[in-house]
């Protein structure tokens, strides 16, 4: 797989693939790439920004990103934009251009999860049913309704969904999207989704024992 050059976005936010990221183009120079896009039917590239902000000067991204392709726009009278895109495939940055664009432009090389040692069967099982445990836990705590309109039985969509839906800095989601492998991420995954749910069973845990206690004991 040879190398290209790809527009890039640097972000406070990681994309994996098969992630929908709606986005709302405002700065002119997003807008001429988003522009530039859309006349040449390319994706661009989303970067978790290592150093820098979002808005005002061009930012220093992570050396690994997704692509993504844009599925929906809605310009705004004032040139803004609304768009809808998701994550297509991973990518590492070999180097990047601040001169040639008003947006960062990266030469990448395309970066797929490696399959070479396939995930076990108990592995995808165990991460399926600690995602299942993981979303309702979070739907309780938040009392809001939560829910997955399925979870995929494709080891790459499953870790992708597995890392999207876990609630975690940028930078610990920066280091599953660096996993090599489907395999090591899956098993990353694995520990992490068993000891986040671990975490909200005893917040669930105290916060009902705090509501029991409250309706027997005055606290004022």
């Amino acid at each position: 797989m040879k190398d290209y050059d790809l527009p890039l976005f640097p972000l406070r936010t990681v994309l994996f693939p098969g992630q929908a990221l709606p986005l709302h183009i405002f700065e002119a120079r997003y807008r001429q790439m988003i522009a530039d896009c859309m006349e040449a039917d390319a994706t661009f590239g989303v970067v978790l920004i290592q150093e820098g902000m979002e808005v005002g000067s061009l930012a220093t991204p992570y050396e690994v990103g997704t692509t993504a392709v844009i599925e929906d726009i809605e310009r705004l009278p004032d040139g803004r934009m609304n768009i809808v895109t998701i994550g297509q495939e991973r990518f590492q940055l070999r180097s990047y251009d601040v001169t040639s664009k008003p947006y960062l432009v990266g030469r990448v090389s395309p970066w797929p999860w490696s399959d070479d040692a396939p995930p076990e069967v108990g592995l995808k099982r165990t991460v399926r049913r600690r995602v299942e445990q993981y979303v309702g836990l979070l739907s309780q705590a938040s009392e809001t309704d939560i829910s997955l309109d399925s979870i995929p039985q494709n080891p790459s969509e499953l870790a992708a969904l597995a890392a999207v839906v876990l609630q975690i800095p940028p930078e610990q989601k920066q280091a599953l999207l660096e996993t090599p492998s489907v395999d090591e991420l899956l098993r990353e995954l694995d520990q992490m989704l068993r000891e986040e749910n671990r975490g909200l069973q005893l917040v669930l845990a105290s916060t009902h024992l705090r509501g029991e206690l409250d309706g027997i004991f005055s606290w004022n």
